[in-house]
């Protein structure tokens, strides 16, 4: 575990982000090899494999699985865990705060996390994303400016969840 945010080696990663893609390794690693290789052999009974289209997609999503669980191993190896300070005042790295969108009046419910396990459509912010980077560390009420390909958008803290 690294001691703080400035002395990372590899991407920034939540506790709770660790064991999920722990998991999710777990689950490509045990069953979804097992269900490729039953897709790999249904497919070789099906005869002559160099005119065999199934097989041939088979051994392609194969070869994608297994570029997804190294991709992800390697992932895991280089992460640093970042310890979530949940008495921090500001809208730090594993804190959920409501965001209020200045222009639209919508309010996002956001948490700040790694890269690795970002989902906007789920409310987890990469702190290296734009948005991300300009809130964090933000306090509760500040507005923050921030370049977007679509222009200059204010956001502002409303509070920490």
């Amino acid at each position: 575990m690294s001691e703080s945010p400035n002395k990372q080696t590899g991407p920034a990663i939540s506790e709770q982000g660790l064991v999920d893609l722990r998991a999710e390794i777990e689950e490509l690693e045990g069953q979804g090899r097992r269900e490729m290789a039953a897709r790999i052999k249904a497919a070789r009974e099906l005869g002559d494999l160099s005119e065999n289209a199934e097989y041939h997609i088979a051994k392609d999503d194969q070869a994608h699985l297994e570029t997804k669980i190294k991709r992800l191993r390697a992932q895991l190896q280089h992460a640093d865990v970042i310890e979530v300070d949940t008495d921090a005042d500001t809208f730090a790295f594993g804190r959920t705060a409501e965001v209020l969108d200045e222009a639209s009046g919508k309010v996002h419910t956001w948490t700040l996390v790694g890269a690795p396990e970002a989902d906007p459509s789920a409310g987890r912010l990469s702190v290296e994303a734009p948005i991300g980077a300009a809130l964090r560390d933000a306090p509760v009420g500040e507005s923050i400016e921030v370049e977007t390909p679509g222009g200059t958008k204010a956001y502002r803290v409303e509070k920490l969840v």
